[in-house]
Protein backbone atom coordinates (compact mmCIF):
# COMPACT_ATOMS: atom_id res chain seq x y z
CA UNK A 1 0.00 0.00 0.00
CA UNK A 2 1.07 3.22 -1.29
CA UNK A 3 3.64 4.93 1.97
CA UNK A 4 1.95 8.43 1.32
CA UNK A 5 -0.93 7.01 4.01
CA UNK A 6 -0.66 7.45 7.63
CA UNK A 7 -1.10 4.16 9.66
CA UNK A 8 -4.47 5.35 10.22
CA UNK A 9 -5.61 5.84 6.71
CA UNK A 10 -3.69 2.08 5.70
CA UNK A 11 -5.94 0.43 8.14
CA UNK A 12 -9.53 2.44 7.30
CA UNK A 13 -8.46 0.85 3.33
CA UNK A 14 -7.50 -2.62 4.72
CA UNK A 15 -10.63 -2.39 6.37
CA UNK A 16 -13.42 -1.67 3.77
CA UNK A 17 -11.42 -3.94 1.63
CA UNK A 18 -12.17 -6.76 4.02
CA UNK A 19 -15.63 -6.03 4.13
CA UNK A 20 -16.17 -5.83 0.19
CA UNK A 21 -14.06 -8.91 -0.22
CA UNK A 22 -16.20 -10.34 2.00
CA UNK A 23 -19.16 -9.32 0.32
CA UNK A 24 -18.13 -10.27 -2.71
CA UNK A 25 -17.70 -14.02 -1.52
CA UNK A 26 -21.34 -14.07 -0.22
CA UNK A 27 -20.28 -14.15 3.26
CA UNK A 28 -23.39 -14.80 5.83
CA UNK A 29 -25.12 -11.92 7.26
CA UNK A 30 -26.80 -11.07 10.79
CA UNK A 31 -24.51 -14.12 12.03
CA UNK A 32 -26.44 -16.92 9.98
CA UNK A 33 -23.59 -19.04 9.09
CA UNK A 34 -24.32 -22.59 9.72
CA UNK A 35 -26.32 -22.54 6.07
CA UNK A 36 -24.36 -20.36 4.25
CA UNK A 37 -27.71 -18.72 2.55
CA UNK A 38 -28.43 -15.31 2.07
CA UNK A 39 -32.31 -14.73 1.86
CA UNK A 40 -34.07 -13.40 -1.13
CA UNK A 41 -33.69 -9.66 0.56
CA UNK A 42 -32.05 -8.70 3.63
CA UNK A 43 -34.83 -7.25 5.35
CA UNK A 44 -36.71 -10.50 5.05
CA UNK A 45 -35.38 -11.66 8.47
CA UNK A 46 -37.13 -8.21 10.50
CA UNK A 47 -40.27 -8.76 8.40
CA UNK A 48 -40.13 -12.84 9.32
CA UNK A 49 -39.78 -11.32 13.15
CA UNK A 50 -42.68 -8.61 12.87
CA UNK A 51 -44.71 -11.38 11.52
CA UNK A 52 -44.82 -13.49 14.44
CA UNK A 53 -45.79 -10.80 16.74
CA UNK A 54 -48.81 -9.98 14.44
CA UNK A 55 -49.58 -13.69 14.23
CA UNK A 56 -49.98 -13.59 17.83
CA UNK A 57 -52.23 -10.38 18.22
CA UNK A 58 -49.50 -8.36 19.31
CA UNK A 59 -49.50 -4.43 17.90
CA UNK A 60 -46.01 -3.59 16.21
CA UNK A 61 -44.67 -0.20 17.31
CA UNK A 62 -45.35 3.31 15.47
CA UNK A 63 -41.52 2.72 14.80
CA UNK A 64 -41.63 -0.78 13.04
CA UNK A 65 -44.56 -0.13 11.53
CA UNK A 66 -42.66 2.97 9.45
CA UNK A 67 -39.94 0.92 8.80
CA UNK A 68 -42.37 -2.41 7.63
CA UNK A 69 -44.47 0.25 5.18
CA UNK A 70 -41.18 2.22 4.02
CA UNK A 71 -37.72 1.53 3.11
CA UNK A 72 -35.46 4.16 5.08
CA UNK A 73 -32.97 4.01 2.35
CA UNK A 74 -35.59 4.88 -0.40
CA UNK A 75 -36.21 7.99 1.10
CA UNK A 76 -33.42 9.98 -1.70
CA UNK A 77 -36.15 11.14 -3.91
CA UNK A 78 -38.40 12.39 -0.89
CA UNK A 79 -35.58 13.92 1.06
CA UNK A 80 -34.25 16.04 -2.54
CA UNK A 81 -38.23 17.30 -2.97
CA UNK A 82 -38.31 18.13 0.84
CA UNK A 83 -34.69 20.16 0.56
CA UNK A 84 -35.35 21.88 -2.47
CA UNK A 85 -38.99 23.19 -0.52
CA UNK A 86 -37.10 24.03 2.68
CA UNK A 87 -39.52 21.94 4.76
CA UNK A 88 -38.79 19.63 7.59
CA UNK A 89 -40.69 15.63 7.43
CA UNK A 90 -43.35 15.16 9.28
CA UNK A 91 -45.07 11.78 10.80
CA UNK A 92 -42.94 8.79 10.89
CA UNK A 93 -40.57 10.30 8.17
CA UNK A 94 -38.99 12.29 11.07
CA UNK A 95 -38.25 8.56 12.35
CA UNK A 96 -36.54 7.31 9.28
CA UNK A 97 -34.65 10.13 8.43
CA UNK A 98 -32.44 8.99 11.43
CA UNK A 99 -31.13 6.26 9.24
CA UNK A 100 -29.37 8.66 7.49
CA UNK A 101 -28.13 10.30 10.21
CA UNK A 102 -30.20 13.32 10.03
CA UNK A 103 -32.70 14.30 13.63
CA UNK A 104 -35.48 16.58 13.28
CA UNK A 105 -34.59 18.20 16.72
CA UNK A 106 -37.82 20.65 17.19
CA UNK A 107 -38.93 21.82 19.77
CA UNK A 108 -35.67 21.46 20.94
CA UNK A 109 -34.54 23.15 18.10
CA UNK A 110 -36.30 23.94 14.61
CA UNK A 111 -33.65 22.49 13.00
CA UNK A 112 -31.56 19.22 11.67
CA UNK A 113 -29.02 17.48 14.39
CA UNK A 114 -26.01 15.43 11.93
CA UNK A 115 -24.64 12.39 13.99
CA UNK A 116 -21.42 11.00 11.68
CA UNK A 117 -20.18 7.41 11.86
CA UNK A 118 -16.55 7.80 12.84
CA UNK A 119 -15.47 3.92 14.06
CA UNK A 120 -12.91 3.71 16.62
CA UNK A 121 -12.88 7.33 17.13
CA UNK A 122 -10.23 8.43 14.93
CA UNK A 123 -10.59 10.92 12.46
CA UNK A 124 -8.41 12.70 10.17
CA UNK A 125 -7.72 16.39 9.67
CA UNK A 126 -8.82 16.52 6.60
CA UNK A 127 -12.00 14.98 7.48
CA UNK A 128 -12.30 17.09 10.64
CA UNK A 129 -11.81 20.05 8.71
CA UNK A 130 -14.84 18.77 6.22
CA UNK A 131 -17.00 18.69 9.25
CA UNK A 132 -15.64 21.89 10.10
CA UNK A 133 -16.92 23.05 7.02
CA UNK A 134 -20.22 21.34 6.91
CA UNK A 135 -20.79 22.91 10.50
CA UNK A 136 -19.69 26.68 8.94
CA UNK A 137 -21.97 26.68 6.22
CA UNK A 138 -24.52 24.21 7.14
CA UNK A 139 -24.92 24.32 10.35
CA UNK A 140 -24.72 26.59 13.88
CA UNK A 141 -20.75 26.85 13.21
CA UNK A 142 -19.66 24.00 16.01
CA UNK A 143 -19.31 20.47 16.61
CA UNK A 144 -20.35 18.39 20.01
CA UNK A 145 -18.26 14.92 20.96
CA UNK A 146 -20.82 12.23 21.86
CA UNK A 147 -20.08 9.91 24.45
CA UNK A 148 -19.72 7.27 21.51
CA UNK A 149 -16.86 9.03 20.43
CA UNK A 150 -18.38 10.68 17.82
CA UNK A 151 -19.54 14.00 16.19
CA UNK A 152 -22.59 16.14 16.09
CA UNK A 153 -23.68 19.05 14.12
CA UNK A 154 -26.38 20.64 15.02
CA UNK A 155 -28.86 23.82 13.58
CA UNK A 156 -29.15 22.10 10.03
CA UNK A 157 -31.59 24.02 8.04
CA UNK A 158 -34.23 21.86 5.94
CA UNK A 159 -32.41 22.88 2.98
CA UNK A 160 -29.10 21.69 3.17
CA UNK A 161 -30.12 18.05 3.88
CA UNK A 162 -28.61 16.88 0.42
CA UNK A 163 -25.71 19.37 0.09
CA UNK A 164 -24.53 17.73 3.92
CA UNK A 165 -24.75 14.47 2.91
CA UNK A 166 -23.20 15.07 -0.60
CA UNK A 167 -20.56 16.51 1.31
CA UNK A 168 -20.00 14.29 3.57
CA UNK A 169 -19.45 11.30 1.15
CA UNK A 170 -17.11 13.54 -0.55
CA UNK A 171 -15.14 14.04 1.90
CA UNK A 172 -15.33 10.06 2.87
CA UNK A 173 -17.54 10.26 5.54
CA UNK A 174 -20.74 8.89 6.41
CA UNK A 175 -23.88 9.45 8.80
CA UNK A 176 -25.69 5.75 7.29
CA UNK A 177 -27.52 4.27 10.51
CA UNK A 178 -25.72 7.03 12.48
CA UNK A 179 -29.63 6.82 14.11
CA UNK A 180 -32.65 5.23 15.13
CA UNK A 181 -32.84 1.12 15.05
CA UNK A 182 -29.46 0.51 14.23
CA UNK A 183 -25.55 -0.53 15.24
CA UNK A 184 -24.34 3.14 16.48
CA UNK A 185 -21.03 3.83 16.04
CA UNK A 186 -18.38 1.38 16.69
CA UNK A 187 -15.87 2.38 19.64
CA UNK A 188 -12.76 0.98 20.91
CA UNK A 189 -9.62 2.11 23.02
CA UNK A 190 -8.84 5.76 22.22
CA UNK A 191 -4.93 4.99 22.11
CA UNK A 192 -5.45 1.99 20.52
CA UNK A 193 -1.95 1.24 18.43
CA UNK A 194 -0.19 3.41 20.18
CA UNK A 195 -0.94 2.53 23.87
CA UNK A 196 2.28 0.31 25.57
CA UNK A 197 0.47 -1.63 27.73
CA UNK A 198 -2.37 -3.00 25.14
CA UNK A 199 -2.38 -6.43 24.94
CA UNK A 200 -4.08 -5.58 21.01
CA UNK A 201 -4.57 -3.16 19.17
CA UNK A 202 -8.49 -3.65 18.31
CA UNK A 203 -8.77 -0.97 15.16
CA UNK A 204 -8.42 -3.39 12.51
CA UNK A 205 -11.53 -5.41 13.80
CA UNK A 206 -13.66 -2.36 14.44
CA UNK A 207 -13.28 -1.11 11.04
CA UNK A 208 -13.81 -4.69 9.96
CA UNK A 209 -17.22 -4.46 11.26
CA UNK A 210 -17.97 -1.04 10.62
CA UNK A 211 -17.29 -1.72 7.03
CA UNK A 212 -19.48 -4.65 7.45
CA UNK A 213 -22.70 -2.53 9.05
CA UNK A 214 -22.18 -0.25 5.81
CA UNK A 215 -22.09 -2.89 3.56
CA UNK A 216 -25.03 -5.46 4.82
CA UNK A 217 -28.65 -4.11 4.86
CA UNK A 218 -29.87 -6.67 7.10
CA UNK A 219 -27.76 -5.43 10.11
CA UNK A 220 -30.38 -2.15 10.05
CA UNK A 221 -33.93 -1.86 11.21
CA UNK A 222 -33.08 -3.59 14.58
CA UNK A 223 -35.94 -4.17 17.13
CA UNK A 224 -34.19 -0.98 18.67
CA UNK A 225 -30.96 0.92 18.43
CA UNK A 226 -27.06 -1.61 19.39
CA UNK A 227 -24.29 -0.69 21.32
CA UNK A 228 -21.21 -2.66 20.39
CA UNK A 229 -17.47 -1.49 21.71
CA UNK A 230 -13.90 -3.12 21.76
CA UNK A 231 -11.79 -3.36 24.54
CA UNK A 232 -7.90 -4.40 23.95
CA UNK A 233 -6.36 -3.53 27.18
CA UNK A 234 -5.30 -0.34 26.96
CA UNK A 235 -5.12 2.23 29.82
CA UNK A 236 -7.85 4.43 28.70
CA UNK A 237 -11.08 2.43 28.70
CA UNK A 238 -13.53 2.00 26.32
CA UNK A 239 -16.58 1.13 28.65
CA UNK A 240 -16.95 -2.00 26.63
CA UNK A 241 -19.39 -3.48 29.58
CA UNK A 242 -21.76 -0.85 29.17
CA UNK A 243 -22.63 -2.11 25.42
CA UNK A 244 -24.87 -4.51 24.16
CA UNK A 245 -21.75 -6.84 22.62
CA UNK A 246 -18.61 -6.19 24.45
CA UNK A 247 -15.60 -7.43 23.38
CA UNK A 248 -12.67 -7.48 25.89
CA UNK A 249 -9.32 -8.63 25.03
CA UNK A 250 -7.89 -10.54 27.56
CA UNK A 251 -4.26 -12.94 28.10
CA UNK A 252 -4.22 -16.64 28.14
CA UNK A 253 -1.84 -18.03 30.63
CA UNK A 254 -0.41 -22.15 29.12
CA UNK A 255 -1.72 -24.68 30.18
CA UNK A 256 -5.59 -23.83 29.30
CA UNK A 257 -7.76 -25.45 27.03
CA UNK A 258 -6.54 -22.91 24.41
CA UNK A 259 -3.18 -21.94 22.83
CA UNK A 260 -1.34 -19.24 24.89
CA UNK A 261 -2.15 -16.35 23.75
CA UNK A 262 -4.68 -13.04 23.66
CA UNK A 263 -8.05 -13.51 23.14
CA UNK A 264 -11.28 -11.62 23.88
CA UNK A 265 -13.83 -12.34 26.32
CA UNK A 266 -17.89 -11.64 24.96
CA UNK A 267 -20.65 -9.64 27.39
CA UNK A 268 -23.64 -9.02 26.34
CA UNK A 269 -26.57 -7.25 27.01
CA UNK A 270 -24.52 -3.95 28.97
CA UNK A 271 -27.05 -1.15 29.52
CA UNK A 272 -26.32 1.03 32.63
CA UNK A 273 -29.24 3.25 31.89
CA UNK A 274 -31.78 0.10 32.63
CA UNK A 275 -29.50 -1.15 35.23
CA UNK A 276 -27.14 -3.65 33.67
CA UNK A 277 -23.87 -3.98 32.70
CA UNK A 278 -22.51 -7.02 30.47
CA UNK A 279 -23.00 -10.85 31.56
CA UNK A 280 -19.99 -12.74 30.08
CA UNK A 281 -20.79 -15.88 28.25
CA UNK A 282 -18.12 -17.56 29.63
CA UNK A 283 -16.32 -18.10 25.93
CA UNK A 284 -13.11 -17.21 24.46
CA UNK A 285 -12.76 -16.39 20.95
CA UNK A 286 -9.61 -15.35 18.63
CA UNK A 287 -9.34 -11.77 17.43
CA UNK A 288 -10.81 -13.02 13.63
CA UNK A 289 -13.77 -14.59 15.17
CA UNK A 290 -15.17 -11.31 16.86
CA UNK A 291 -16.70 -10.15 13.56
CA UNK A 292 -18.81 -13.74 13.04
CA UNK A 293 -20.26 -13.49 16.75
CA UNK A 294 -20.98 -10.12 16.60
CA UNK A 295 -23.29 -10.87 13.13
CA UNK A 296 -24.38 -13.78 15.47
CA UNK A 297 -25.33 -11.97 18.14
CA UNK A 298 -27.18 -9.46 15.69
CA UNK A 299 -29.19 -12.02 14.23
CA UNK A 300 -30.41 -13.39 17.58
CA UNK A 301 -31.29 -9.98 18.49
CA UNK A 302 -33.24 -9.33 15.19
CA UNK A 303 -35.17 -12.50 15.45
CA UNK A 304 -36.19 -12.47 19.35
CA UNK A 305 -35.96 -8.37 20.34
CA UNK A 306 -39.77 -6.68 20.91
CA UNK A 307 -41.17 -5.29 18.45
CA UNK A 308 -43.85 -4.24 20.67
CA UNK A 309 -42.70 -2.10 23.14
CA UNK A 310 -39.86 0.02 22.83
CA UNK A 311 -39.32 0.12 26.65
CA UNK A 312 -38.36 -3.50 26.53
CA UNK A 313 -36.68 -3.75 22.94
CA UNK A 314 -32.87 -3.50 24.24
CA UNK A 315 -30.85 -6.84 24.03
CA UNK A 316 -30.98 -6.80 27.78
CA UNK A 317 -34.66 -8.40 27.77
CA UNK A 318 -34.21 -10.45 25.08
CA UNK A 319 -31.52 -12.44 27.31
CA UNK A 320 -33.38 -11.87 30.73
CA UNK A 321 -36.66 -13.56 28.86
CA UNK A 322 -34.27 -16.72 27.18
CA UNK A 323 -32.04 -17.29 30.05
CA UNK A 324 -28.15 -16.40 29.34
CA UNK A 325 -27.27 -20.62 28.11
CA UNK A 326 -30.08 -20.41 25.98
CA UNK A 327 -29.32 -17.43 24.50
CA UNK A 328 -25.92 -18.78 24.23
CA UNK A 329 -27.13 -21.82 22.72
CA UNK A 330 -29.08 -19.73 19.91
CA UNK A 331 -25.79 -17.61 19.15
CA UNK A 332 -23.67 -20.70 18.90
CA UNK A 333 -26.13 -22.43 16.68
CA UNK A 334 -25.16 -19.56 14.25
CA UNK A 335 -21.23 -20.08 14.26
CA UNK A 336 -19.23 -22.66 12.01
CA UNK A 337 -18.30 -24.02 14.96
CA UNK A 338 -18.97 -23.26 19.02
CA UNK A 339 -16.37 -20.98 20.77
CA UNK A 340 -14.24 -22.32 23.48
CA UNK A 341 -15.77 -22.64 27.30
CA UNK A 342 -13.65 -20.76 29.40
CA UNK A 343 -14.17 -19.32 32.70
CA UNK A 344 -12.94 -15.41 33.27
CA UNK A 345 -10.54 -16.39 36.06
CA UNK A 346 -9.08 -19.24 34.04
CA UNK A 347 -7.52 -15.74 32.10
CA UNK A 348 -4.79 -12.99 33.48
CA UNK A 349 -6.58 -9.95 34.98
CA UNK A 350 -6.56 -6.71 32.68
CA UNK A 351 -3.84 -4.21 32.52
CA UNK A 352 -5.26 -1.57 34.77
CA UNK A 353 -7.08 1.57 33.40
CA UNK A 354 -5.25 4.79 34.28
CA UNK A 355 -8.04 7.21 35.30
CA UNK A 356 -7.30 10.41 33.70
CA UNK A 357 -4.86 9.42 31.16
CA UNK A 358 -7.24 10.45 28.19
CA UNK A 359 -6.03 14.08 29.22
CA UNK A 360 -2.30 16.25 28.88
CA UNK A 361 1.12 14.09 27.80
CA UNK A 362 1.69 10.23 27.87
CA UNK A 363 4.00 8.61 26.12
CA UNK A 364 3.33 5.92 23.30
CA UNK A 365 4.51 2.60 22.39
CA UNK A 366 6.38 4.19 19.82
CA UNK A 367 9.54 5.62 20.62
CA UNK A 368 10.27 9.52 21.04
CA UNK A 369 6.33 9.91 20.75
CA UNK A 370 3.66 11.49 22.70
CA UNK A 371 -0.49 11.74 22.44
CA UNK A 372 -1.85 14.73 23.92
CA UNK A 373 -5.34 14.42 25.36
CA UNK A 374 -7.27 17.74 24.91
CA UNK A 375 -9.97 18.77 27.79
CA UNK A 376 -12.84 20.07 25.63
CA UNK A 377 -15.82 22.54 27.30
CA UNK A 378 -18.62 20.10 27.47
CA UNK A 379 -17.59 18.30 24.36
CA UNK A 380 -17.90 21.22 22.39
CA UNK A 381 -15.58 22.33 19.45
CA UNK A 382 -15.95 25.55 17.33
CA UNK A 383 -15.10 25.46 13.97
CA UNK A 384 -12.12 27.71 14.59
CA UNK A 385 -11.04 24.94 17.00
CA UNK A 386 -11.73 22.34 14.80
CA UNK A 387 -9.81 23.97 12.11
CA UNK A 388 -7.02 24.69 14.41
CA UNK A 389 -6.86 20.93 15.67
CA UNK A 390 -6.45 19.80 12.31
CA UNK A 391 -3.78 21.98 12.17
CA UNK A 392 -1.90 21.11 15.40
CA UNK A 393 -2.29 17.16 14.33
CA UNK A 394 -0.25 17.90 10.61
CA UNK A 395 1.93 19.93 11.66
CA UNK A 396 2.90 17.93 15.03
CA UNK A 397 1.63 14.59 14.82
CA UNK A 398 0.84 12.27 11.94
CA UNK A 399 -2.43 14.14 10.90
CA UNK A 400 -4.51 11.62 13.48
CA UNK A 401 -7.29 12.53 16.13
CA UNK A 402 -9.13 10.40 18.42
CA UNK A 403 -12.43 11.13 20.00
CA UNK A 404 -13.09 9.78 23.30
CA UNK A 405 -15.94 8.38 25.05
CA UNK A 406 -15.26 11.08 27.57
CA UNK A 407 -16.38 13.94 25.34
CA UNK A 408 -12.43 15.09 24.76
CA UNK A 409 -10.02 14.23 21.98
CA UNK A 410 -6.65 12.75 21.74
CA UNK A 411 -3.92 14.12 18.96
CA UNK A 412 -1.37 11.25 18.59
CA UNK A 413 2.11 10.85 17.39
CA UNK A 414 3.76 13.88 18.76
CA UNK A 415 7.35 14.39 18.90
CA UNK A 416 8.10 14.43 22.10
CA UNK A 417 10.53 17.67 22.54
CA UNK A 418 7.38 19.35 21.05
CA UNK A 419 4.98 19.33 23.71
CA UNK A 420 5.31 22.86 24.96
CA UNK A 421 4.82 24.43 21.39
CA UNK A 422 1.48 22.16 21.25
CA UNK A 423 0.20 23.70 24.68
CA UNK A 424 0.98 27.09 22.93
CA UNK A 425 -0.90 25.94 19.80
CA UNK A 426 -4.11 24.25 22.00
CA UNK A 427 -3.99 27.60 24.12
CA UNK A 428 -4.00 29.37 20.92
CA UNK A 429 -7.66 28.29 20.03
CA UNK A 430 -8.67 28.41 23.43
CA UNK A 431 -8.14 24.94 24.41
CA UNK A 432 -5.69 22.81 27.01
CA UNK A 433 -4.05 19.61 27.48
CA UNK A 434 -3.89 20.72 31.38
CA UNK A 435 -7.35 20.54 33.44
CA UNK A 436 -8.51 19.74 36.90
CA UNK A 437 -10.18 16.32 37.87
CA UNK A 438 -13.39 18.09 37.49
CA UNK A 439 -13.10 19.65 34.45
CA UNK A 440 -10.96 16.33 32.97
CA UNK A 441 -13.76 14.33 34.11
CA UNK A 442 -17.09 16.52 33.27
CA UNK A 443 -19.13 14.32 30.87
CA UNK A 444 -22.87 16.10 29.31
CA UNK A 445 -25.37 14.67 27.14
CA UNK A 446 -26.88 17.39 24.49
CA UNK A 447 -29.28 18.74 27.27
CA UNK A 448 -32.73 21.00 26.48
CA UNK A 449 -30.80 23.31 24.41
CA UNK A 450 -31.01 20.78 21.13
CA UNK A 451 -32.82 17.64 22.41
CA UNK A 452 -36.55 17.52 23.15
CA UNK A 453 -35.79 14.70 25.30
CA UNK A 454 -33.70 16.28 28.04
CA UNK A 455 -35.34 18.31 31.13
CA UNK A 456 -32.43 20.32 31.72
CA UNK A 457 -29.82 22.21 29.89
CA UNK A 458 -27.33 19.95 31.03
CA UNK A 459 -24.26 20.96 29.06
CA UNK A 460 -24.67 24.74 31.01
CA UNK A 461 -25.06 23.24 34.39
CA UNK A 462 -21.88 20.94 33.93
CA UNK A 463 -19.58 24.20 32.84
CA UNK A 464 -20.97 26.47 35.97
CA UNK A 465 -20.41 23.20 38.31
CA UNK A 466 -16.83 23.17 36.98
CA UNK A 467 -16.78 27.34 37.30
CA UNK A 468 -17.97 26.98 40.60
CA UNK A 469 -16.08 23.25 42.34
CA UNK A 470 -12.49 24.11 40.71
CA UNK A 471 -11.43 27.22 42.59
CA UNK A 472 -13.01 25.56 45.71
CA UNK A 473 -12.18 21.81 46.11
CA UNK A 474 -8.19 21.10 45.63
CA UNK A 475 -9.04 17.41 44.39
CA UNK A 476 -5.44 14.84 43.76
CA UNK A 477 -7.42 12.19 41.63
CA UNK A 478 -9.37 11.46 38.81
CA UNK A 479 -13.42 12.42 39.37
CA UNK A 480 -16.23 11.62 37.04
CA UNK A 481 -19.28 13.68 37.17
CA UNK A 482 -21.91 12.58 34.59
CA UNK A 483 -24.81 14.73 34.25
CA UNK A 484 -28.25 13.36 32.00
CA UNK A 485 -31.46 14.59 30.67
CA UNK A 486 -33.62 12.40 30.62
CA UNK A 487 -33.78 8.39 31.83
CA UNK A 488 -32.38 7.02 28.16
CA UNK A 489 -28.86 7.85 29.93
CA UNK A 490 -27.07 8.97 27.36
CA UNK A 491 -24.33 10.35 29.41
CA UNK A 492 -24.46 6.84 31.26
CA UNK A 493 -25.00 8.77 35.03
CA UNK A 494 -25.06 5.48 36.86
CA UNK A 495 -21.46 4.97 36.58
CA UNK A 496 -20.00 7.88 37.55
CA UNK A 497 -18.51 8.88 40.88
CA UNK A 498 -21.15 11.51 40.40
CA UNK A 499 -24.33 10.82 38.33
CA UNK A 500 -27.10 13.46 37.99
CA UNK A 501 -30.10 12.32 36.01
CA UNK A 502 -32.39 16.06 35.21
CA UNK A 503 -35.86 16.26 36.41
CA UNK A 504 -38.71 19.24 36.89
CA UNK A 505 -39.61 20.56 40.15
CA UNK A 506 -42.15 23.03 40.95
CA UNK A 507 -40.83 26.64 41.87
CA UNK A 508 -41.38 29.36 43.71
CA UNK A 509 -43.79 30.97 41.10
CA UNK A 510 -45.44 27.43 40.09
CA UNK A 511 -42.61 27.22 37.17
CA UNK A 512 -41.02 24.12 36.73
CA UNK A 513 -37.35 24.57 37.80
CA UNK A 514 -34.60 22.82 36.23
CA UNK A 515 -33.15 20.09 38.65
CA UNK A 516 -31.66 16.97 39.06
CA UNK A 517 -31.56 13.34 40.79
CA UNK A 518 -28.44 13.05 42.45
CA UNK A 519 -26.45 9.44 42.62
CA UNK A 520 -22.71 8.66 43.58
CA UNK A 521 -20.49 5.52 43.36
CA UNK A 522 -20.30 4.43 40.21
CA UNK A 523 -17.29 2.92 38.35
CA UNK A 524 -16.98 0.31 35.61
CA UNK A 525 -14.45 -2.27 34.37
CA UNK A 526 -12.52 -3.65 37.83
CA UNK A 527 -14.43 -1.15 39.54
CA UNK A 528 -18.18 -1.87 37.63
CA UNK A 529 -20.43 -0.60 40.03
CA UNK A 530 -24.04 1.06 40.03
CA UNK A 531 -24.21 4.67 41.39
CA UNK A 532 -26.64 4.80 44.47
CA UNK A 533 -29.71 7.61 44.67
CA UNK A 534 -28.23 10.22 47.37
CA UNK A 535 -30.67 13.26 46.81
CA UNK A 536 -33.86 13.88 44.48
CA UNK A 537 -35.20 16.97 43.23
CA UNK A 538 -32.16 19.37 44.40
CA UNK A 539 -32.72 22.03 42.42
CA UNK A 540 -29.83 23.37 39.50
CA UNK A 541 -28.83 26.64 41.51
CA UNK A 542 -28.61 24.02 44.38
CA UNK A 543 -26.41 21.55 42.76
CA UNK A 544 -23.02 23.41 42.72
CA UNK A 545 -22.93 24.02 46.75
CA UNK A 546 -24.06 20.27 47.58
CA UNK A 547 -21.18 18.91 45.26
CA UNK A 548 -19.26 20.87 46.79
CA UNK A 549 -20.18 19.54 50.33
CA UNK A 550 -19.95 15.95 49.36
CA UNK A 551 -16.33 16.74 47.75
CA UNK A 552 -15.14 18.44 50.76
CA UNK A 553 -16.41 15.79 52.73
CA UNK A 554 -14.81 13.23 51.19
CA UNK A 555 -11.36 15.06 50.83
CA UNK A 556 -11.67 15.63 55.18
CA UNK A 557 -12.84 11.88 56.03
CA UNK A 558 -11.03 9.97 53.36
CA UNK A 559 -9.32 7.01 54.81
CA UNK A 560 -5.87 8.14 53.27
CA UNK A 561 -4.50 10.43 50.95
CA UNK A 562 -4.87 7.37 47.94
CA UNK A 563 -8.47 7.07 48.67
CA UNK A 564 -10.74 7.16 45.61
CA UNK A 565 -13.42 8.69 45.87
CA UNK A 566 -15.35 6.00 44.80
CA UNK A 567 -13.90 3.90 47.29
CA UNK A 568 -14.69 6.51 49.70
CA UNK A 569 -18.32 6.38 48.77
CA UNK A 570 -18.90 2.54 48.99
CA UNK A 571 -17.40 2.59 52.58
CA UNK A 572 -20.19 4.57 53.61
CA UNK A 573 -24.43 4.56 53.23
CA UNK A 574 -26.42 7.04 51.42
CA UNK A 575 -27.86 8.66 54.66
CA UNK A 576 -23.95 9.47 55.84
CA UNK A 577 -22.93 10.95 52.79
CA UNK A 578 -26.10 12.70 52.74
CA UNK A 579 -25.27 14.21 56.25
CA UNK A 580 -21.92 14.77 55.50
CA UNK A 581 -23.07 16.71 51.94
CA UNK A 582 -25.39 18.87 53.97
CA UNK A 583 -23.43 19.43 57.15
CA UNK A 584 -20.05 20.23 55.06
CA UNK A 585 -21.77 22.21 52.52
CA UNK A 586 -24.35 24.40 55.01
CA UNK A 587 -20.97 25.40 57.11
CA UNK A 588 -19.09 26.29 53.83
CA UNK A 589 -22.16 28.29 52.93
Amino acid sequence: MSTGFSEEQKLYLEGMARALAAARAGRTSAGAQSSGARSASPADVHRAAQDRFIAAGRKLTREDEAKRAKDPFDLWEDMRESAARGVFPRGTDVFLYKFHGLFYVAPAQDAFMLRLRNPNGIIDAGKLRAVASIAEQHGGGYAHVTTRANLQVREIGPGSVIAVLERLADAGLTSRGAGADNIRNITGNPTAGIDPQELIDTRPLGLDLHHTILNHRELYGLPRKFNIAFDGGGAVASLEDTNDIGFTAVRVPAGRSVPEGVYFRVGVAGITGHGDFTRDLGVVIAPAECLGMAQAILGVFAEEGDRTDRTRARLKYVVERLGLDVFRDKVEARLRQPPVRLPADQCEPRPPVARGAHVGFHRQKQAGRLYCGVVLPAGRLTVAQMRGIADIAERFGSGTIRLTVWQNLIVSDIEEGAAEAVSAALKSIALDAAASPVRAGMVACTGNSGCKFSASDTKRHALELVEHLEPRVALDSPLNIHLTGCPHSCAQHYIGDIGLLATKVPGADDRDVEAYHVYAGGGYGAERSLARELARDVPAGELPQLLEGLLRGYLEKRAAAGESFGSFVQRHSPDELRELAGGVAAGAA
